[in-house]
């Protein structure tokens, strides 16, 4: 036990397989753990170098490790893969996570914090019910479409239909149609009671954050996609470059080059996709009031808007968004209007 320099963990739900080597890279251990067991052997072993794939409770065995003295790393599994012999199994995913860890050009993910974590449940909780409340809208949509009740596009819209439904002396809608539907609306009001609690929560995390509060100040980047980088970028200088931070949120061309020739094809949409939705919704957003108010003091946009069509330089905006974003994060600084739009 005394031998062992590097681990390989693969974490589970309830059976976790462990690989480790010594100073010669020679297999020292190999064996299964009972979750209950792994804090109390990891307790018996001299400060390692554990290596864990980035996926579902890594964050949490990594804090816990970290605490008992270990040097953990955690890894995205694509990068992983390429170091599986053979068949997959726990054991050779173990071996595969050892002999990645300790390679010296391995990508590794910054550790979050339990706070950093439950700012990001507050967007994917809210997230699901959005896309929940849209799945109810459009139930109620079709199913009185069905009797030949329709009504516009929009909020006020499905709010129509809900009062044909409440009203008992329409005869449009039978009895039993009536009840499904009125339930279908009693969700749908609870889930935009839910939606707005989550949004004022957002609003508080937003507020009680300093560098969120800085990245605000980036037009386009609002309290959600503020609190939403905050949350998701444990360390900003993990990545060497703006450039490699808007690769990671998938803002980026996707390349085929081969014999010199550089070929660029559609973004990459790599990454969080979350993340990339509101990076271009705030691009968006920019250049909708640059229209409306005049690009005149933006001249790099005016120029783009000029050559490209209004979602090409959408996503070349939230791209060069991103990279500030990245910059501010980084180096703890504040955003700086450049010189034309200051003039």
């Amino acid at each position: 036990m005394q031998a062992v320099t590097t681990i390989g963990l693969d974490i589970a739900k309830w059976v976790f397989q462990v690989h480790g080597v010594d100073a010669t890279g020679a297999a020292v251990i190999r064996r299964q753990l009972k979750r209950r067991y792994v804090q109390a052997f990891f307790q018996k072993l001299p400060p390692c170098l554990v290596g864990i794939e980035a996926c579902a409770s890594s964050h949490h065995w990594s804090r816990e490790l970290k605490a008992l003295g270990h040097t953990v790393r955690l890894m995205p599994p694509a990068y992983v893969k390429p170091y599986v012999k053979r068949q997959k199994n726990d054991a050779a995913d173990a071996e595969a996570i050892c002999e990645a860890v300790s390679r010296a050009n391995m990508r590794f993910v910054a550790t979050k914090t339990p706070e950093q974590q439950s700012c990001l449940m507050l967007h994917r909780t809210r997230h699901l019910f959005i896309r929940q409340q849209t799945a109810v809208i459009n139930a109620i949509r079709a199913h009185l479409a069905e009797f030949g009740i329709v009504a516009p596009v929009g909020r006020k819209g499905v709010e129509e239909l809900l009062d044909i439904v409440a009203d008992p002396s329409d005869e449009r809608v039978p009895e039993v149609a009536r009840a499904c539907i009125a339930a279908l609306g009693t969700q749908l009001r609870a889930l935009k009671a839910q939606i707005l609690e989550f949004d004022r929560r957002i609003m508080a995390w937003h507020r009680s954050n300093q560098t969120s509060k800085r990245l605000d100040e980036i037009p386009g980047v609002g309290p959600a996609l503020a609190t939403a980088l905050v949350a998701s970028v444990a360390n900003p200088r993990a990545f060497r470059s703006g450039r490699n931070f808007s690769a990671w949120v998938g803002l980026v061309p996707k390349q085929r080059s081969s014999g010199g020739k550089d070929k660029l094809g559609s973004i990459s949409k790599q990454g969080d996709r979350y993340l990339r939705s509101l990076f271009t919704a705030g691009a968006l957003a920019v250049i909708r009031y640059a229209k409306i108010h005049g690009t005149k003091h933006r001249p790099w946009l005016t120029a783009l808007l000029a050559r490209r069509p209004t979602k090409v330089a959408a996503i070349a905006l939230a791209n060069k968004i991103a990279r500030m974003a990245w910059a501010m994060m980084a180096k703890g600084e504040r955003y700086k209007e450049p010189a034309a739009l200051a003039a």
